[in-house]
Parts: structure tokens; C-alpha cells; sequence
């Protein structure tokens, strides 16, 4: 039947030896990663943002995975029957409004108490040479259940004829500002930009180790890009001050030279092939 060798092609995610879901890991494990494409972060649409915020938000709340599963599956079926030639049962688009109202609320309030907690982390971060980023979250629409049923229902007929839900936390905003200056962070330097993702990046795994007793593991493709030597410094000091796992990866090998030796490995992929250092 092919079933079989389907199946082998399939990822699977096992736990322990058995079987789980893929949103299921984050039970076990927290990861967060910074890329050189993140680095456009604030410059670019609010969906990356919101991605961002979520990976943060699932080190801390491993439901919250499985909630914006659910929502965005109800939210698909509602658009599909609004969309629809005939009219759809009226009570079949209720039942996923309420659905949406559930998860979304989850949703909402897993991100507040992320947010909070993370701008005070932030505040008292030694940040050293790094741009102090403060957060907040730029809302479409109410939060709370009951008001996201009444909104969704009110707005079918616009949302039909856009096409999509425009009230939600689907189109919620990450907003980033520079605590120093006051300033967008949309509207600072490339240096000070990567400066406050990275504060946000230690600051949150600062949070995580408090909250769940165990360190997240990082990985940092091209960190020193757009870091001068003395953000570089603070950065690999910051990092060896924190115990749990980071991985670094860079096309300059001379850019990790301020790496402490205490714990550090180094590995060379060339060829295809991953060699010790």
C-alpha cells in the first residue's frame, strides 16, 4: 500500500520512545533562535513580529501551541463559509466563532503575561553596551471571549467581503521601542536593532530559567554580524554567565575569538561534512 514507506519519509517526533505531536515539545523543551533574515524584524510586517512573540511565548506557556493550532482552524472554516456562494448555517459559523473567542483568549493571555513579564525582565537586565528595547502589544480587536463573539459576529459581512477576519489576536503587533532614545525601533540603527533582539533574547532566557527552573537552548546563526568587538565581548560574556546550551554558527571564524574556552566546542562544516576544531 506504500503506507509504510509514506510513513518513513513522514518527520516523527518521538518523546521518551513513543510517538507525540510536534507542538508536544515544547513540554520538554524550549529553543529560541535569532537568523540573519530576523534582522529586518521591526522593518517588515507585523506577521514576523507576531511569530517572534509566539516562539517566546511558547517557552513559557507549551499550550499555547496547541490554542493557536485551534484557532487559526477555526478561523480558516469561518472565512471558507463566509466566503461561500450559499449561506452557510448560521449556527455551524457560531459554533466557530466560539471556538476562535476560546483559543484566542488563550492566546491573548498567554502573550500579556509574556509581555509583562518580559519588559520587567528587561528593565533589570545589565545590558552593558546593548540598546534597551521596552515592549508592548498593539491589539485588533477586544480579548477577552465574550467580546471577540460579539465583534466576529458583527463583523461577518465585512469580514466576508475582505476575505479574512479583520478582529483578533491573529493581527496583533509586537511594538518595540528603544528605551534610551525613545525611539521605533523600526526607525534605528541596523547595530542598535540587532543590539535589542539580542537583549530580548537574554532577558528571556533569564525569564524562562525562573519560571520553568531549567535553561532554554539558544541558537544564534550569525550573532556577530552588524556587533561591533565590544558588543561582541558583552555578548559572549553575557552568554557564558548563563548556564544551557547555545549554538553559534558564523561564515567568520575569527568573529568568535572572545568566546570563553570554559565550555566552548568548536565545529567546521566544509564540503558537507562537520569536523571538530
Amino acid at each position: 500500500t506504500g503506507t509504510a514507506a509514506a510513513r518513513a519519509r513522514r518527520r516523527q517526533v518521538r518523546v521518551n520512545g513513543a510517538a507525540a505531536a510536534a507542538n508536544s515539545l515544547a513540554d520538554w523543551l524550549a529553543v529560541v533562535w535569532l537568523t540573519p533574515a530576523m534582522d529586518r524584524l521591526f522593518l517588515e510586517s507585523a506577521g514576523g513580529r507576531r511569530r517572534f512573540l509566539d516562539r517566546l511565548v511558547l517557552a513559557l506557556h507549551p499550550a499555547h501551541a496547541r490554542h493557536a493550532a485551534r484557532y487559526e482552524a477555526a478561523m480558516r472554516e469561518r472565512n471558507r463559509l463566509l466566503a461561500a456562494d450559499r449561506p452557510a448555517d448560521p449556527g455551524w459559523i457560531d459554533a466557530l466563532e466560539a471556538r476562535m473567542a476560546e483559543h484566542g483568549a488563550a492566546i491573548a493571555l498567554a502573550r500579556a503575561d509574556t509581555l509583562e513579564a518580559l519588559d520587567a525582565q528587561i528593565a533589570t537586565l545589565e545590558v552593558g553596551p546593548f540598546a534597551q528595547p521596552a515592549l508592548a502589544l498593539e491589539r485588533k480587536g477586544p480579548v477577552e471571549a465574550d467580546a471577540l463573539i460579539a465583534a466576529l459576529r458583527s463583523g461577518r459581512s465585512r469580514d466576508a467581503g475582505a476575505g479574512r477576519a479583520l478582529a483578533g489576536p491573529h493581527r496583533d503587533d509586537l511594538i518595540v521601542t528603544m528605551r534610551q532614545k525613545g525611539q521605533a525601533a523600526a526607525l534605528c540603527s541596523t547595530g542598535e536593532q540587532k543590539a535589542m533582539l539580542i537583549a530580548i533574547i537574554l532577558a528571556h532566557a533569564d525569564l524562562v530559567a525562573e519560571r520553568r527552573g531549567s535553561r532554554l537552548i539558544l541558537l544564534l546563526d550569525e550573532v556577530a554580524a552588524h556587533l561591533d568587538p565590544a558588543r561582541r565581548a558583552a555578548l559572549y560574556e553575557q552568554l557564558a554567565d548563563r548556564s544551557g546550551q547555545v549554538w553559534m554558527t558564523g561564515t567568520d571564524a575569527s568573529l568568535f575569538d572572545a568566546v570563553p574556552l570554559s565550555g566552548r566546542a568548536d565545529w567546521c562544516v566544509s564540503g558537507g561534512v562537520v569536523s571538530p576544531q
